[in-house]
């Protein structure tokens, strides 16, 4: 892979960081008014049949969070692949990664044919 299709990865890593960072921060101002709505003594939801429950939105937000923290730690070994000059050969196999496997899922660390065999695993 020439440097300029590194760098433009690179790039691409960069700003879905940011945007998982940006998901984050939303989530935790999120779950801090639910924490408040929840300390409302006066909040019945789980008897309302109109909404969701303060709980199930709690739980919405914990799995975002979750998911959210995984993208970042896989964006953060993606970086560091670039770094140390493996970034685009897959971990399994060693060959290369096509670009159009890195556009759709830059973070992949596989080759699409040995992720079949690892999903098969």
């Amino acid at each position: 892979m020439d440097d300029a299709t590194l760098s433009g990865f690179a790039a691409l890593l960069r700003e879905r960081r940011e945007a998982a960072e940006r998901t984050l921060l939303r989530n935790s101002e999120d779950g801090r008014d639910l924490l408040s709505a929840r300390g409302d003594g006066t909040a019945d939801d789980e008897h309302d049949p109109e909404g969701s429950t303060l709980s199930g939105e709690w739980a919405m937000l914990e799995a975002l969070r979750a998911d959210t923290e995984h993208e970042l730690a896989e964006i953060d070994a993606a970086l560091l692949r670039q770094q140390s000059g493996t970034y685009g050969r897959c971990a399994e196999c060693g060959r290369d990664i096509p670009e159009a496997r890195l556009r759709a899922r830059p973070m992949t660390r596989t080759c699409v044919a040995c992720a079949e065999v690892v999903e098969r695993r």
